[in-house]
């Protein structure tokens, strides 16, 4: 029997045709199934651009304030963070804000639709904070990255104008700087009483450091500069220190030279 009449002969055989019709569609269905998710890759690959950023990078809890405050303020799934905010005062105030909880998030930032996953690693720990390890992940179509450059400088534009005009300190945690109690309006630098043109000698000695880091750099030296400060109790070395940084628009960091871990 030839093969086409053995082909034509099994067609007609309406248990074969049966078994071939229903292989035939679930093989087609698999095949589009397969094509559909590798469209989906290649489009994500060229057509769509994703920014993750973890929580140990700074611009991690600017980016969720920012998302907040712009975007997705009217969304229903929503994590709480406490803060407490000292007034020039003393006193000091309690403010909860929002931010976008674990999971996924949609948000139009001028033309573009921008999806924000937050997820949250439950068997990870972050162990420089002991707390879960997360991330935030955007996602927007198009392959331009200035978008993202943009988003992240209006996040850290917003968070610093909450600390514009007031001192921060830290302190040494293991190996990175934490904050250390709250931001507190710059001192005046005529503030605290020295002898005369003590602070004018230190203030222009900083300055010219600071603007002079190639002059270290050229002759092999280490950029550093320290200055002993020395005197009785309550004449006011940490009150300069204090004003010192305010007028220079600096942050303070404290370190204790007893803790052996952290010093680095």
């Amino acid at each position: 029997m030839p093969f086409f009449d053995f082909i034509s002969s099994l067609q007609e055989n309406p248990y074969f045709g049966a078994g071939f019709g229903l292989f035939g569609i679930g093989a087609g269905v698999a095949a589009l199934r397969k094509a559909t998710q590798v469209g989906m890759i290649l489009f994500r690959r060229h057509y769509m651009m994703t920014l993750e950023v973890p929580c140990r990078d700074k611009s991690y809890q600017w980016l969720l304030q920012w998302i907040t405050l712009k975007g997705a303020k009217q969304t229903q799934h929503l994590s709480v963070e406490t803060k407490f905010v000292q007034h020039e005062t003393g006193k000091v105030a309690t403010n909860y804000d929002f931010i976008p909880s674990i999971g996924t998030h949609f948000f139009r930032y001028g033309k573009s639709w921008i999806r924000v996953e937050r997820s949250r690693e439950q068997h990870t720990l972050d162990l420089h904070m002991g707390v879960p390890w997360e991330t935030v992940t955007l996602t927007a179509f198009g392959r331009n990255r200035e978008l993202y450059f943009r988003i992240l400088d209006e996040a850290r534009t917003v968070a610093l104008k909450e600390h514009e005009g007031k001192t921060i300190m830290y302190t040494a945690m293991g190996s990175e700087w934490r904050q250390f109690g709250h931001p507190r309006k710059r001192r005046p630098l005529f503030s605290v009483v020295l002898d005369d043109g003590v602070a004018e000698r230190i203030v222009s000695d900083v300055r010219e450091f600071i603007t002079n880091p190639t002059w270290y750099t050229e002759r092999g030296i280490p950029y550093r500069r320290g200055y002993l400060l020395h005197g009785p109790p309550g004449c006011g070395k940490s009150s300069f220190i204090t004003a010192l940084a305010g007028e220079l628009e600096h942050s303070i960091c404290v370190l204790n030279l007893r803790d052996r871990k952290s010093v680095v």
